[in-house]
This record gives structure tokens, C-alpha cells and sequence, in this order.
């Protein structure tokens, strides 16, 4: 069983959506990476929008409607990670039902790692999107085995040379820094003492309540340092892929 199971990723709708959206900005490391460079990608996107493995489409409101036309497709049992969509599309996990040459951009946020088979996916995305079309994907590295059994891959910058060959360019950078891996962890560990599964562990919540300020001080730490581009990239939170058809 999970010990401690991803919060879903929901957009900011409402005060207590937002308050769940940016509350996690400010503690999960990982989807504030994400966030950031999607935020820099997503406003200047025009045209036809795929979403792929959309979830409940958090990034969606970063997109101009008046100059998109947002399309989110997702697998048929997707409440297996906890989502609950009515509007996206649904697919198999590998073929998109969509014609060639259909897409002005593509989305794909730390999806691949659950795809057993993820070169047909990416291959399918190259397949629907036009000339000159472009992606923005994300996946995590140094993140926990979650939703399991539905968690199969970690990537190398080296494989995802390889995954996205076919495109006219492919731009991979990391997202984060050992420093703010290490910050990541923390704040999993401090969850997951919170928010015990045993009984016994329930003596210690108040030692664990105690050093909060601790883990915001490390969080902190973390985002500054991720901001500076101090520590060493070759272990950061994820990698994110802009490629061009």
C-alpha cells in the first residue's frame, strides 16, 4: 500500500481552490518547478491545445481562451489516480484519436513515467501535432514510487534524447538542484509523521508539529537556491522538454 499518496493537482478555481493550488506552490517543490515553466511557455501558446494526461487540467487558466482551444484527454480510469474529469477526452494511454498534423501545441506534465509503453505515446504526440508545432513535458527524477503499481520510469537527459529524436529540436533542461531535492524529502518525511499510517507513530506528531518552522526554513532555502541555480544539476527534482516539430 501507499504510505503517503500525491495530493491530486487541481487548478485554482474558487478560494478553496486556490488555496489548495498555491498552498502546494509553496511546499511541493516539484509542481512549483513544473508550474514555473509552464507558466513561461503556456501565456504566448495560439491555436489547437493538447493536454495529455490532463488530470483536472490545473494548468488550463495559464492559457489565453480567446486565442486557444484547450482539449485534455486522459485514460478511461483515471480515478485510479485519483481524477475525475468530465470534459476531457478519453484514450487508451497510448493512441490519441486525433488526425495528423491536428495540434498547434502540445502539454504533457509528468505523465510519461506511468506509460509502459512511452515511446508510442510519443510518438502519437509528434503524430497530431503540425509543422512547427510545440510541446512543453515534464517528468520527475528524484521523485517516490507513487501511485503504484502505475509508476514505471525514471529518465535520463539521455533517454529523452533519444524518446523525442524525431522532432526538429529538443531543448531538455532540469528543474531544481540537489539542494532542493534534499528540501523535497523533507517536507515527505514531515508529511508522512504527520499523517501516520500506525497508531504507535501517533506519540511523536506533536515532535513533528514542533519542527515545522524547520521545514519552511529548508523550503525556503530550497527555492532560493533553485532561483540562483545553486547546487548540482545532475540530481535535480525533474527535467523539462521543449521540443519543435
Amino acid at each position: 500500500m501507499e504510505g503517503l499518496r500525491p495530493v491530486t493537482n487541481t487548478p485554482p478555481t474558487g478560494f478553496a481552490g486556490k488555496a489548495k493550488f498555491y498552498g502546494r506552490m509553496a511546499l511541493d517543490l516539484q509542481v512549483w518547478t513544473v508550474y514555473r515553466d509552464l507558466r513561461r511557455f503556456l501565456p504566448g501558446v495560439r491555436g489547437r491545445v493538447l493536454d495529455v494526461g490532463c488530470g483536472q487540467s490545473p494548468y488550463r487558466f495559464l492559457l489565453d481562451p480567446a486565442s486557444t482551444e484547450y482539449v485534455g484527454v486522459d485514460i478511461l480510469d483515471a480515478d485510479k489516480f485519483d481524477y475525475d474529469n468530465p470534459e476531457i477526452v478519453p484514450f487508451d494511454g497510448e493512441h490519441l484519436p486525433f488526425p495528423d498534423d491536428h495540434f498547434d501545441a502540445v502539454i504533457c506534465t509528468e505523465v510519461l513515467e506511468h506509460v509502459l509503453h512511452f515511446q508510442n505515446l510519443v510518438d502519437e504526440m509528434y503524430r497530431v501535432m503540425r509543422n512547427g508545432a510545440e510541446a512543453i513535458v515534464t517528468v520527475p527524477w528524484s521523485a517516490r514510487y507513487h501511485y503504484v503499481p502505475y509508476d514505471f520510469y525514471r529518465y535520463t537527459p539521455s533517454s529523452l534524447r533519444t524518446m523525442f529524436t524525431e522532432f526538429q529540436t529538443c531543448t531538455i533542461a532540469p528543474r531544481g538542484t540537489d539542494i532542493s531535492v534534499i528540501a523535497s524529502k523533507l517536507v515527505v518525511l514531515w508529511f508522512r509523521n504527520l499523517l501516520p499510517s500506525r497508531r504507535a507513530q501517533l506519540l511523536f506528531v506533536p515532535l513533528w508539529v514542533a519542527t515545522g518552522p524547520l521545514l519552511a526554513i529548508a523550503v525556503v532555502i530550497a527555492r532560493i537556491c533553485t532561483l540562483a541555480g545553486a547546487g548540482s544539476t545532475d540530481d535535480p527534482l525533474g527535467y523539462t522538454i521543449w521540443v519543435r516539430k
